[in-house]
């Protein structure tokens, strides 16, 4: 009778063992993923540089949308901005107040489809892109950054602001 006993507590002790290990494991994978989004973070608070903000203010510029050489040279500076960066799927677009005049109110920088687009009042913009717009019209910033988890609003001076959303 002793030996089945044993063989239980040596299972239970391998079991627990193995959870302690699985929930180490896990709460250093948070501890990393938490790291990871604070160093990130911290990379994109930095003030913009003056070539992004002056590829960024081409955005406004009507023949950008049908010239995809051109907006594939802004969005190369984008990147170029963070180079230890992968934005894509972190950076949804960008947004900002369009100066072409009525009836045009914002325009976008669509990161997923490497779109410019110009919007008028009232017009939908793409999914995640619309909750910049008040600010884009209203905040006294150059442009909005879209993020998954927030904005950045970058003053005419490179600063950045975030906004949580």
């Amino acid at each position: 009778m002793p030996s089945p006993m044993l063989k239980t507590l040596d299972s239970a002790k391998n079991q627990s063992t193995t959870i302690l290990n699985v929930n180490q494991r896990h709460q250093q994978n948070q501890v990393k993923t938490q790291m990871d989004k604070m160093k990130l973070d911290r990379l994109l608070r930095k003030n913009r540089s003056k070539e992004y903000m002056v590829a960024l203010s081409k955005l406004d510029v009507g023949g950008h949308v049908m010239n995809q050489q051109k907006v594939e040279e802004i969005i190369n500076v984008i990147r170029a901005e963070f180079p230890e960066v992968e934005l894509a799927g972190v950076l949804l677009g960008f947004v900002s107040i369009c100066y072409l005049g009525k009836p045009y109110e914002v325009h976008t920088l669509d990161m997923t489809g490497n779109i410019i687009q110009h919007y008028k009042s009232g017009q939908s913009l793409p999914v995640g892109l619309e909750r910049a717009r008040g600010i884009a019209l209203h905040g006294g910033y150059e442009y909005i950054e879209v993020y998954n988890d927030c904005l950045r609003a970058i003053s005419s001076n490179g600063s950045v602001a975030v906004i949580e959303v």
